[in-house]
């Protein structure tokens, strides 16, 4: 069944069958603060469907079928089962701009977190594109082609996020180091946290460290981030980011490292707070910094009641 959708809002019912939990256990959530809703002038409750979404998002609500939240005709229909890392790559590989939205919008309307989209579909699709042009499969240009057509895409949803974000968020600032000119993994940090509740500024690729110290000083953030996809003089870095962690640790600010260009051997000679080699890790050590009051008060609700 379809959801009774009125300028993106749905009934009680409707949630109650997405979540796979019962409609007075809805109600419940509405009276208590979890979920905003409006009563329309025959006193039914409309919930904005952005909002559910966000809290299947943010929380360990059973999910039964968020697919009946959305339109499908706004996105590509993922069918149950589907690589969509697969779907991906294959989207992006034939720059065909609509699947590629389809996919990374479908998928976040669905429920499936910034992180996830990463992690799952846009990292082994794009590592997938790498691989093809290293081995001489595809052109450089077809390489270029698809990054800019993911970027575009990302962008795009990460303006939905912003427009969505809470005020009074904590503050997140990162970038990737010099020399390392790759957009997409500081895009995607910066993506994972503000999906994570964060006001968080990309300073984007080839950022000098001593500018990242400066940002420190300046934006006073609770948590930096640095993404390395690419390394350069392995010397050089170690000895800048050492000392822009100094100026990290004595501002008592955490910093986050990964990336598929930070070797172990490298990891092993420098200091760091947190280190993950998926965006989901970020994510998850974010939570422990700032994490949002979104759980039902009453506890994970039950399947059947």
């Amino acid at each position: 069944m379809k959801a009774n959708q009125d300028n993106g809002h749905a009934s009680t019912a409707t949630v109650a069958r997405a979540l796979g939990v019962s409609v007075s256990t809805v109600k419940r959530w509405v009276d208590d603060g979890i979920l905003p809703a409006h009563k329309t002038a025959g006193g039914h409750r409309k919930l904005l469907i952005a909002d559910v979404l966000e809290l299947a998002r943010r929380t360990d609500l059973p999910h039964a079928d968020l697919s009946q939240l959305t339109d499908d005709r706004r996105g590509t229909k993922i069918a149950a089962g589907v690589n969509i890392g697969e779907e991906l790559h294959s989207a992006l590989i034939s720059s065909d701009g609509d699947k590629v939205r389809g996919l990374i919008f479908g998928g976040y309307r669905r429920g499936i977190s910034v992180a996830d989209i990463a992690d799952q579909a846009v990292a082994p699709a794009m590592a997938a594109i790498g691989s093809e042009w290293e081995t001489g499969k595809i052109d450089v240009m077809e390489e270029h082609r698809a990054s800019q057509l993911c970027a575009s895409v990302l962008y795009e949803l990460k303006a939905k996020l912003e427009e969505r974000a809470a005020r009074n968020r904590p503050r997140a600032v990162g970038a990737a180091p010099e020399d390392d000119f790759s957009v997409l993994p500081t895009l995607l940090a910066q993506m994972t946290l503000l999906d994570a509740g964060w006001d968080a500024v990309n300073l984007g690729p080839d950022t000098p460290f001593k500018s990242l110290a400066r940002a420190i000083v300046e934006l006073r953030p609770r948590l930096v981030w640095v993404s390395i996809s690419h390394l350069g003089a392995e010397d050089a870095f170690v000895t800048a980011y050492r000392d822009f962690y100094r100026h990290a640790e004595a501002a008592q600010v955490p910093v986050a490292i990964g990336g598929s260009g930070l070797k172990e051997a490298v990891r092993a000679r420098i200091p760091y707070t947190t280190y993950g080699d998926r965006l989901g890790h970020l994510a998850a050590f974010a939570r422990t910094l700032h994490l949002r009051p979104t759980r039902p008060a009453r506890g994970r609700p039950k399947l059947q009641e």
